[in-house]
């Protein structure tokens, strides 16, 4: 039996992710296909544009054989601990063989060159980095200047840094060499529309153009044909009822939480130092939204992803130096199923057998599997998805049938 892991967050799922798995499968000779994908929160700072239960239910569809949930505080993380988690995840499961990513350059060789030099750091590197961010200048600029000076034979290569889908393969590919693992990573270029193209014109276009044309529901028809049929007949009928979500919707809410807690200021949060603090409060005043605030906030030195995660990072009250540790040490203590195929029993019996963190398939049996630091990973991923589905519920109030917001009542999708 031959697995080949994914780490993805679908948002949402379409036809570019459709020919990831199946290339995947493809260049590896998988039997099996584990997907880790993000929950209800995502990388790029913000909420997914629908639940995860939903975007599991397309994945299953599109051809992924299980689904794991990353735990929120990484999946809304910076690209390096994101991956970090992730593919600690899939090494923890014990059955994964190769980690399959896209990428705009294609070239798995060049990639881990990259990643070699990023994980070194050289002295040179480290000095040159310093000066640079002394300097004002943002992480990634400042970043690529020190790679091209502690390794010159990638300079003419380092515009593969500007690329997202490119950042996150090294990143991948870092994490695997630090764990030294022996998952074997490969890559599947870029076709279609790049990352940040909001063009329609492709039936490969990005989900950033899906995003954002869910938005207008007279275009439905043109974003129907960006989806495989088999998932938009699984999801049409909450279009308008359960999503789409966006940023905007827990503007209301973020307000709320900067006013009650801005009296402590908000150093105790990630990534969030006494000069970002103190500008959150002063700004507070001219609170209007989520976006206008983060374009408030945002800087030379800090991008509006950054602030967004910041700002994300205090709603769900993610804080303090226990889960600064799980991030920089790429903990995670439990796997947490979120749906799998009947067909891929197999592939669970292999986990159960050999992964070195317990499977979760049912939230209330957790506290009798888990020791109190996984238990406490895993409440502040309830209470994301709790905060999730509240905004959900007040945006579309006849939208979903269900009784109560509890995540500990959610089964797992089957197909």
């Amino acid at each position: 039996m031959k697995t080949v892991g994914i780490i993805a967050e679908y948002n949402p799922f379409h036809n570019g992710h459709a020919y990831h798995i199946q290339k995947a499968k493809e260049l590896t000779g998988a039997d099996y296909c584990i997907v880790v994908m993000s929950g209800d929160f995502v990388q790029r700072g913000a909420p997914a544009m629908m639940d995860k239960h939903l975007r599991t239910a397309s994945a299953l569809a599109g051809g992924a054989d299980l689904v794991i949930e990353l735990p929120v505080c990484y999946s809304l993380s910076s690209a390096e601990y994101f991956a970090r988690g992730a593919v600690t995840l899939l090494d923890n499961l014990g059955v994964v063989d190769a980690l399959c990513f896209g990428s705009e350059c294609g070239d798995i060789d060049l990639l881990m060159n990259f990643a070699k030099e990023l994980r070194n750091e050289t002295p040179v590197f480290k000095e040159t980095l310093a000066r640079e961010l002394r300097a004002g200048h943002t992480y990634p600029l400042a970043r690529n200047v020190a790679l091209e000076a502690s390794a010159p034979y990638l300079t003419a290569f380092t515009t593969i840094l500007t690329s997202p889908n490119n950042i996150l393969a090294i990143e991948y590919c870092k994490a695997l060499l630090s764990r030294n693992s022996s998952i074997v990573p490969c890559t599947v270029k870029r076709t279609g529309a790049s990352y940040h193209d909001n063009s329609l014109r492709t039936s490969f276009c990005s989900a950033r153009a899906i995003r954002d044309s869910l938005r207008h529901p007279e275009v439905s028809d043109i974003i129907a044909k960006q989806i495989p049929p088999h998932v938009r007949d699984l999801t049409a009928g909450d279009y308008l009822k359960t999503y789409p979500i966006y940023e905007d919707d827990f503007s209301l809410l973020l307000q709320y939480t900067l006013l009650s807690r801005a009296g402590s200021g908000f150093t105790d949060y990630p990534d969030i130092d006494k000069e970002l603090s103190d500008r959150i409060l002063r700004f507070l005043p001219r609170y209007h939204d989520l976006r206008s605030f983060c374009d408030l906030l945002k800087s030379k030195n800090r991008t509006y992803v950054r602030i967004s995660r910041s700002l994300f990072h205090i709603l769900l009250d993610i804080r303090g130096e226990t889960f600064s540790r799980y991030i920089q040490e790429g903990l995670i203590f439990y796997a947490r199923m979120l749906g799998f195929r009947e067909s891929a029993s197999p592939l669970l019996t292999a986990i159960k057998k050999n992964a070195s963190v317990p499977l979760l398939s049912k939230l209330a049996d957790a506290e009798k599997q888990l020791a109190p630091t996984g238990l406490s990973m895993l409440e502040k991923n309830v209470y994301a998805s709790h905060i999730y589905q509240s905004v959900v519920r007040s945006k579309f109030p006849g939208g979903d049938p269900s009784p109560e917001i509890n995540e500990y009542k959610k089964v797992i999708i089957k197909i």
